[in-house]
């Protein structure tokens, strides 16, 4: 018989990678060409002026300038009006 216990796989042994997810570049903040300002997952913010969305939602800058967030009131599909976060570059 065996004096050890066999050494067998764990379960817990696996960890996905982080996302980094969110805000890259805040407000007042200098942009240059091509910057991305934040990363996210669905439409969370909204681009606005001299910004631009990727394929995976992230917002990256157009022009050179300084970002500024805002809000704005959005109406929907349905009728209902949603409060949305926009980002521009000014």
């Amino acid at each position: 018989m065996a004096t050890t216990k066999s050494a067998g796989t764990t379960k817990t042994g696996r960890d996905s990678r982080p996302k980094y997810l969110g805000v890259k570049l805040f407000s007042g903040e200098k942009a240059k060409v091509g910057n991305i300002i934040l990363r996210q997952r669905g439409t969370k913010f909204f681009p606005g002026k001299n910004v631009s969305k990727g394929k995976d939602d992230t917002l990256y800058a157009l022009k050179e300038g300084i970002i500024k967030f805002s809000t704005k009131r959005k109406k929907r599909f349905d009728g209902k009006q949603r409060t949305v976060k926009i980002v521009n570059v000014e």
